[in-house]
């Protein structure tokens, strides 16, 4: 794999050297680079495959309860209103994964983007956040499978003894065979081939999507024939202001959360460029259009405040008659949870393969069948410890660090847009191995530039005097604008400095916003300087050029993100939002995970990275640089 960083010259000091290792960047796949690296995964995965798996990672059964608790507690009847406005904030990260997405199209997602526009080190807390997302996840999702599929047989003592859940007096502990069994089956279908588990994933998606839209259709009908009684009611249809029906658009946004999946499969893709921002569009459109319709639907059913918020879809039938409707909506949660099971298990061993092919992980991790081409040990190694965790623990403390990582690289992601398109990165590491072919093209060039150089002095002659002893209007013109105008070395230092202090605002405004406890004056500070810097850093933005670089960074011809930077701003400043607002015992909880990944990357990672004995050399000599090597080969 090849890789790229930041210029990382010598004569800074040993302590400087460390720290800029810390920063060194990896370069996107490409045909070079493709040669000197690893087994690839299988492409085979079209648009109507990444539809699958993104409708089917983010439509949970949490869909099935979400409407009535947000409805009875924050939006009313105005919850459609919270699920558009959740799913345009959605969709702002959603346009940021698709143009990296379809210019690193690698595995790994936003750990692979995070490492070659932020850094390593960053990349790996990214990495570490995904892991424990999607174990966790994957857990919590197992396990709340069994009670759903003891109501289709009729009640927990209906299920048989080897799927219900025991109690353990010895260990007080209640374990859940069910879902570990589930977990395995999981681990089974990604093991045989990315297409054969991704056509699974689409079976049991279509059931949840007819489930839903039964719910849609019948609900309409009952709406029709009662008058929609949920929507004539004195409070009006914001009964706890635009205020509530704003937070309950902060709830509802963690339901959009699992469309990520699909950039994980970006290696998978037949036409990455032109297929995963399709997918990735048309599975949020399809998600946002179903949350939209449920919940028209079920609020004019029945009033607000006397939804049942533990099964509000059903009770709603039930109170028009239709108890029958209850076992057409438990379907719909079951295998809502089946496929969102699948699409939370599928992103994790394609982040491990990628950070053990980085080095940062051992190489057992990177390893791809060759007859499945999929990577095989960390499938197998990730539905073990899921299986494990599901069937002996209670997951359910957990699940709010599952919205950690996921946020966390929404924000990387949204940062690593604006370094790509004003500080790409402009240097490219080779591994030492190529040395040779390196000294030659370099030689080469330090030549040029010295012959370049006595050429232009021996050439310059008095031409720069004024004539006649009056100073030459041009050569006046020229030196006024040089004094406006910023030249590229300069333009970079601004737009790195700018987007620094764009997440230092951010985080600011943030904190102090939604920390009532700071003394007042101080938080009125800290909103006004945290707003300062964020909006002078969009201004700065905007008036400055972006790279010339970014037009042939990566793999060309596939999605822009539009708006730039308006939106990635926009979509920091969403997400460090709802980061700060997770509470914190759930930090607390992430804290000493993201420590335990520090400890690892200190003591292994970053000793056995596959840049730390590159050679780093300006990105315009990489192609040369590569056919001197080919050529070389070939002599050979």
């Amino acid at each position: 794999m090849g890789v790229l960083v930041d210029s990382q010259r010598e004569g800074f000091g040993s302590s400087w050297g460390g720290l800029k290792s810390l920063v060194r960047r990896k370069q996107v796949d490409s045909a070079h680079s493709m040669r000197l690296g690893h087994h690839q995964l299988a492409k085979e995965l079209t648009v109507p495959h990444l539809i699958a798996i993104g409708v089917g990672s983010t439509i949970g059964a949490g869909v099935y309860i979400l409407v009535g608790t947000v409805a009875r507690e924050h939006a009313g009847p105005s919850l459609t209103f919270s699920f558009l406005i959740a799913g345009i904030a959605a969709a702002l990260s959603a346009f940021c994964y698709a143009e990296l997405a379809s210019r690193c199209p690698s595995a790994g997602s936003a750990y692979h983007y995070s490492y070659i526009c932020v850094g390593e080190s960053a990349a790996w807390l990214i990495g570490w956040a995904l892991i424990l997302e999607y174990t966790v996840g994957g857990a919590a999702v197992a396990r709340g499978i069994s009670p759903n599929l003891a109501l289709l047989f009729g009640g927990e003592d209906s299920l048989p003894f080897f799927l219900a859940r025991q109690y353990i007096p010895g260990l007080d502990i209640v374990v859940d065979p069910c879902a570990a069994i589930l977990v395995f089956i999981a681990t089974g279908l990604l093991c045989v081939g990315i297409k054969e588990s991704t056509l699974a994933q689409g079976i049991v998606t279509i059931a949840n999507v007819c489930a839903m839209i039964f719910v849609i259709v019948a609900g309409s009908y009952l709406g029709y024939k009662t008058g929609w009684a949920g929507y004539k009611l004195p409070t009006g249809y914001f009964p706890f202001g635009v205020d509530g029906m704003l937070a309950g658009s902060a709830t509802v946004f963690f339901a959009y959360i699992g469309f990520d999946s699909v950039a994980s499969t970006a290696e998978e893709v037949k036409n990455p460029q032109r297929d995963l921002p399709l997918g990735i569009a048309t599975a949020l459109s399809i998600c946002c259009g179903l949350y939209m319709l449920v919940s028209v639907v079920i609020v004019g059913l029945v009033p607000y405040y006397a939804m049942d918020p533990d099964t509000p879809i059903s009770s709603a039938f039930a109170s028009h008659g239709m108890q029958w409707a209850a076992y057409i909506i438990t379907v719909g949660a079951f295998t809502a949870l089946c496929s969102t099971l699948m699409g939370s298990m599928l992103p994790q061993p394609r982040i491990l393969m990628a950070m053990a092919r980085d080095g940062l992980l051992p190489s057992f991790f990177s390893d791809v069948n060759k007859r499945s081409q999929v990577p095989v040990k960390s499938t197998l190694t990730t539905g073990i410890v899921a299986a494990t965790l599901s069937f002996v623990m209670d997951v359910s403390q957990l699940a709010g660090m599952v919205s950690v990582g996921t946020l966390l690289a929404f924000t990387m992601v949204a940062i690593s847009v604006l370094i790509l398109r004003y500080v790409p990165p402009d240097e490219v590491p080779f591994p030492s191995s190529l040395q040779e072919s390196i000294d030659s093209v370099t030689l080469k060039y330090s030549t040029s530039v010295i012959s370049g150089k006595n050429h232009e002095i021996s050439t310059s002659g008095d031409s720069s005097k004024p004539l006649l002893g009056k100073k030459n209007i041009a050569v006046e013109k020229q030196e006024a604008q040089a004094v406006w105008t910023l030249n590229e070395e300069n333009r970079r230092k601004v737009a790195g400095w700018t987007i620094m202090l764009i997440c230092v605002g951010t985080f600011g405004l943030t904190f102090a916003a939604s920390n009532l406890w700071i003394p007042g004056f101080i938080r009125l500070t800290c909103c006004g300087v945290g707003g300062v810097l964020l909006l002078s850093g969009l201004i700065v933005l905007t008036l400055i050029d972006q790279d010339d670089a970014r037009h042939n960074f990566g793999h060309t011809g596939g999605f822009i993100c539009p708006f730039v930077p308006l939106l990635p701003i926009a979509c920091i400043l969403i997400n460090v939002y709802l980061l700060i607002n997770l509470g914190a015992a759930t930090w607390a909880r992430v804290s000493v995970w993201l420590l335990i990944g520090s400890a690892v990357y200190v003591f292994y990672g970053h000793s056995h990275s596959s840049l730390l004995d590159a050679v780093y050399v300006p990105a315009a000599h990489a192609d040369e640089i590569y056919r001197t090597s080919a050529s070389g080969d070939v002599l050979a």
